[in-house]
């Protein structure tokens, strides 16, 4: 007996056909599933799917507003970390953000066409075409805020030339050998801030820095090497007020990750400058945090914290098979789960209905390939392929970038929300 198959594409099927975009979302998979759908037993879930679930969100952009005010902090919210309209818009209208944090000129666009006014570029602004659409929006919404970094003579020769006739108001970044970009020099700071002085196009408001590329550990150690970076952004704002160099009434002074925003709030808190200080963060990773590197080395999950975020992001796949006694192969794998700092972290098992829920922290991932995951457990667990496995994850940063749409869930895991991103 042969089998044969038709070896061209259907032209006409494929012309009416548009590509599926949500792959946790059956049937064609270009509708975001509607609310009030239970995702483990509805006909239009897949398997894979991440959520986010709605209590921890609201929790955790609660939480950290509250430190905000609490400190005197002004927040920039990272937008890199999801890309998502729905979330970032939150953080702005909820979290108490001033505005969004991006790191590319196509993740200010993103932000723009989300809505959000104010805008900081974490970064050095040198790409042309990039510099032009952010001038052209700036002359066009004046009332827009936008920040950016230069840390180079080169830096601001490019941004005259390609701003036309927009003003935009710029950080000097700092940073030390071996570090990522930023000056890494007191007398290299003073030349490009002088040079930033006599531009037609640029205004020096603040001094920034990363202090996540320190390598830093939660240790005394760690914690003093982070101080003393950012007592050297807070000396070289000194050296650029004492020659005058800033074109506002105030310094900000900014940096302030996921992992060290206590630690830089309260330097810049305490920096005695002739200006009035503002302190400025731009965390993102705070909105989903995590179920293992964040869990671990964020402020408000050390010993003494009065604040506390909640883990918002899940990953729910099915058990594909159970070939041996101590294992079992679960539909999840790289393509769908962060894997660059953690593996996922098994919480939850229920039957393939949906029903049943029991915890699964006796069993562990030891290991995902491209649609795979490895799931070790005891022989004698009733697992059985079908069941879903509920997996906490590890670094939402490389979580939202492998899914187009996510759905917002209830702690009963109703769809309330849809979340698509933007990557």
């Amino acid at each position: 007996m042969s089998i044969h198959f038709p070896l061209q594409v259907d032209g006409a099927l494929d012309a009416l056909q548009p590509a599926p975009r949500f792959k946790s979302v059956a049937g064609t998979g270009n509708q975001p599933l509607a609310n009030g759908t239970p995702v483990f037993n509805s006909p239009d879930v897949f398997s894979p799917l991440m959520l986010m679930k709605q209590s921890a969100l609201e929790n955790n952009l609660r939480q950290l507003a509250a430190f905000c005010q609490e400190n005197g902090v002004m927040l920039a919210a990272h937008g890199k970390t999801s890309m998502s309209p729905a979330i970032l818009r939150r953080a702005v209208s909820e979290g108490g953000a001033w505005g969004l944090s991006a790191a590319t000129p196509a993740q200010v666009r993103a932000l723009r066409q989300f809505g959000i006014r104010n805008v900081f570029l974490a970064n050095e602004l040198v790409d042309p075409a990039g510099i032009r659409l952010i001038g052209q929006w700036q002359q066009q919404h004046p009332d827009h805020g936008f920040l950016c970094y230069v840390d180079s003579l080169q830096g601001v020769k490019l941004l005259e030339q390609h701003l036309g006739g927009a003003q935009i108001a710029v950080l000097l970044e700092m940073s030390v050998s071996g570090g990522r970009t930023g000056c890494r020099s007191p007398q290299a700071a003073l030349e490009i801030a002088h040079a930033i002085h006599d531009s037609r196009s640029l205004q020096l408001v603040g001094v920034a820095g990363y202090e996540g590329a320190l390598g830093a550990g939660r240790d005394a150690a760690g914690v003093q090497r982070v101080k003393d970076y950012c007592e050297m952004m807070i000396a070289t704002a000194a050296l650029l007020a004492e020659h005058q160099l800033f074109a506002s009434g105030e310094i900000i002074l900014s940096a302030g990750g996921g992992a060290w925003f206590d630690v830089v709030a309260a330097c810049f808190s305490a920096a005695q400058l002739p200006l009035p200080v503002t302190p400025l963060i731009r965390s993102g990773a705070y909105m989903a945090h995590d179920s293992g590197l964040y869990a671990r080395i964020a402020p408000f999950a050390q010993p003494g914290a009065t604040h506390h975020f909640s883990a918002a992001l899940e990953i729910w796949g099915r058990v594909l098979s159970r070939p041996e006694p101590g294992l079992a192969f679960v539909d999840f794998g790289r393509r769908d789960v962060p894997f660059d700092q953690d593996l996922p972290n098994p919480l939850w098992i229920r039957q393939a209905d949906g029903s049943a829920p029991r915890a699964a922290t006796h069993l562990r991932i030891t290991d995902v390939n491209d649609q795979h995951a490895y799931l070790q457990l005891p022989a004698d667990d009733p697992l059985q392929p079908g069941d879903w496995i509920g997996c906490g994850i590890s670094h939402p940063c490389t979580a939202f970038d492998k899914w187009r749409y996510l759905p917002l869930v209830d702690d009963d895991y109703y769809v309330t929300d849809s979340l698509e991103t933007a990557f």
